[in-house]
């Protein structure tokens, strides 16, 4: 299943009514279809049943404004079931108190998340070959360098790799395993509950921002930043924030303070998969990005 076929088919199932359309199955396609598990001997009213409940379960990973206005947008909120797309917009803008431009580009990013969510190629949130318990990352910005520590849950036998969060080659492993183009290759298969704990250096180019972007499910990123001396005059948190808003100057994150010792700690628990999560600063230290 294409991930562009299934964010198009939503895009056209949340114009008119929605999942409250007359001619329902004539709107869902297959890609939708495959996603929700409809099959062709089902009528309208499990064809409807089938994706409202789909399409409800991938909502709830969703951050809660992107799920109001997703599940909004396909009228499954009972409350928002106006015969028009438009109008289920500007219910949902009373409701947050946005303006309905604003809803309409929260809906789309919703749309792609749902889709990446409901799609196999690419578990993002979802159950997959892993997910982590604990990643540790530190980074010593006048030694250019960054230490990562992974503790790891297997949720499949016979696991041997997992992605590193740094997106830098130039490293060397502590213990644990091997490198290899990005990810870690283990000493042996781990099986299906089995844990793992892996840790590494590397050297870094010089950024404004520190940031992880997890594409499966994390349960706590701990963030050390070690500024020196002459530390930033500002370190904004990016809490869950969208990757657009990593190059937006109007973007304002938590205001954190550098300490006597030149250094700002975060802690993110529960990340939700598709989101940043880190730290950016003012010009005068130099952008660390990283993904799983």
């Amino acid at each position: 299943m294409e991930r562009t076929e299934l964010v198009q088919e939503l895009k056209t199932l949340r114009k008119g009514r929605g999942l409250q359309a007359s001619r329902l199955a004539d709107r869902v396609g297959p890609a939708l279809r495959s996603a929700c598990g409809v099959s062709e001997q089902d009528g309208m009213v499990t064809i409807r049943a089938k994706v409202t409940a789909r399409l409800s379960e991938l909502s709830l990973q969703l951050p809660e404004d992107l799920r109001l206005a997703a599940m909004a947008a396909f009228a499954i909120t009972a409350e928002a079931r106006q015969p028009l797309y438009q109008e289920r917009m500007r219910w949902v803008a009373a409701q947050v108190d946005r303006d309905p431009r604003t809803v309409r580009r929260r809906v789309d990013e919703a749309i792609v998340l749902l889709a990446e969510l409901a799609s196999p190629a690419a578990p993002i949130g979802t159950p997959g070959r892993w997910h982590t318990t604990a990643l540790t990352m530190a980074l010593v910005l006048e030694e250019s360098c960054l230490f990562e520590q992974h503790r790891v849950v297997a949720d499949q036998d016979g696991l041997r790799s997992f992605d590193l969060a740094s997106s830098s080659k130039k490293g060397s492993v502590l213990y644990g395993g091997t490198l290899s183009e990005g990810s870690v290759e283990l000493p042996a298969p781990l099986s299906r509950g089995g844990s793992w704990e892996f840790a590494a250096v590397f050297t870094v180019e010089p950024s404004m921002r520190m940031v992880y972007l997890p594409r499966h499910r994390c349960e706590v990123f701990d963030l050390r930043l070690r500024f020196g001396k002459e530390g930033p005059p500002e370190v904004l948190a990016l809490d869950g924030a969208f990757e657009r808003d990593l190059a937006d100057p109007g973007y304002r994150g938590r205001t954190l303070q550098v300490d006597a010792a030149g250094e700002v700690h975060l802690q993110f628990r529960h990340l939700t998969p598709g989101l940043v999560y880190g730290a950016r600063w003012a010009a005068g230290r130099n952008s660390v990005q990283c993904g799983q």
